[in-house]
C-alpha cells in the first residue's frame, strides 16, 4: 500500500499570461528544460531538472484573471487526503478556490486561499512521494516562505492541515520573529513564516528555486526582464537569495548555498 506523507512541497506551478515567454525566461534564468505532457485534460509543460520533472507552466485560466488574480507561482503539499484536508482548511476559516478534482494518472488536489488571506494547494499523488531530508541542489526549490498578517495563527493553520512543526527562530527586530518549520522527524527547515510588512499589500508565499549563484542568476535576470525587489543579499549560515518578479509580475526567489 502507497504511504502518501503529509506536508511535503513536491510541485510548483508557475500561472503566467504568456507560457512561451515564461519558459523562455525561467530556462534561461534558473537552467531547467521543458517537457510536454498529454492528458485527458489536455496537454501541460512540465519544468524538468535533468529528466526530472519539478512542476509546470500554464496560462492564468481566465476565470481566475476575472477574479483578480495576477501572474503567480503555486506551491502543492502532499496530503493523504485532499477532500478532508480541504473539509478542516474550510472548517478552520479557509475558502476553496478550486475544488478537489481528479487528474488522471496524476492524483487529486485542491486550490485554496488561508485565513490570512495566501494561496497553496493541497494534493494527493497517486504514487509515493519522496522524502524531504537530501539536501537541494540547483534546479531544486529550496525555501519556501510566508510573508503573513498573523504568521502565529498561520502556523496553527498549517500545522493542523500538514503536521509540520516549529523548527528555529529568528529575532529580526523591529521586523519579528522569523519562525523556521518542517515535518516530523527532519532536521532539515522547509521555510519561514513572518509578519509581512505594511507595505505588502497581500499575504503570499514566496517560492525560492536554487541555482549555482544568485550574484549571476540576478545579473541574466535582468538581462531577461526580470526586476530585483530585494538583495542579493546574505543570510545567516552564509547563503545568498534575491527576491525578485518575472516579467510578467509573477513574485519568486533565488538562492545559493554559501
Amino acid at each position: 500500500m502507497t504511504t502518501i506523507p503529509a506536508g511535503r512541497f513536491v510541485w510548483y506551478e508557475c500561472m503566467t499570461n504568456d507560457k512561451d515567454a515564461a519558459v523562455e525566461y525561467y530556462t534561461k534564468l534558473v537552467g531547467w528544460g521543458t517537457t510536454e505532457w498529454e492528458s485527458e485534460l489536455g496537454p501541460y509543460t512540465m519544468w524538468t531538472k535533468g529528466e526530472a520533472p519539478v512542476g509546470g507552466v500554464m496560462v492564468l485560466p481566465e476565470e481566475a484573471r476575472a477574479a483578480g488574480a495576477p501572474p503567480h507561482w503555486l506551491g502543492y503539499i502532499t496530503t493523504p487526503d485532499t477532500d478532508a484536508t480541504t473539509d478542516r482548511a474550510q472548517g478552520m476559516g479557509a475558502t476553496t478556490l478550486v475544488a478537489p478534482m481528479t487528474v488522471p494518472t496524476v492524483g487529486r488536489m485542491a486550490i485554496m486561499r488561508d485565513p490570512q488571506g495566501a494561496v497553496f494547494a493541497c494534493y494527493t499523488p497517486e504514487a509515493e512521494t519522496p522524502g524531504v531530508d537530501a539536501p537541494p541542489e540547483p534546479g531544486d526549490f529550496s525555501w519556501h516562505e510566508l510573508m503573513t498578517t498573523d504568521w502565529e495563527a498561520a502556523f496553527d493553520f498549517y500545522s493542523n492541515l500538514f503536521e509540520w512543526e516549529r523548527k528555529d527562530a529568528m529575532d529580526m527586530g523591529k521586523m519579528g520573529v522569523y519562525q523556521m518549520y518542517g515535518v516530523p522527524g527532519s532536521d532539515r527547515p522547509l521555510g519561514g513564516m513572518f509578519n509581512k510588512p505594511a507595505e505588502v499589500p497581500v499575504s503570499n508565499w514566496l517560492l525560492y528555486a536554487m541555482v549555482e549563484s544568485v550574484d549571476e542568476a540576478v545579473d541574466r535576470m535582468k538581462q531577461l526582464g526580470g526586476t530585483v525587489l530585494n538583495g542579493p543579499m546574505e543570510v545567516p549560515g552564509g547563503d545568498r537569495v534575491a527576491q525578485c518578479l518575472d516579467p510578467q509580475g509573477a513574485a519568486f526567489a533565488l538562492h545559493s548555498s554559501g
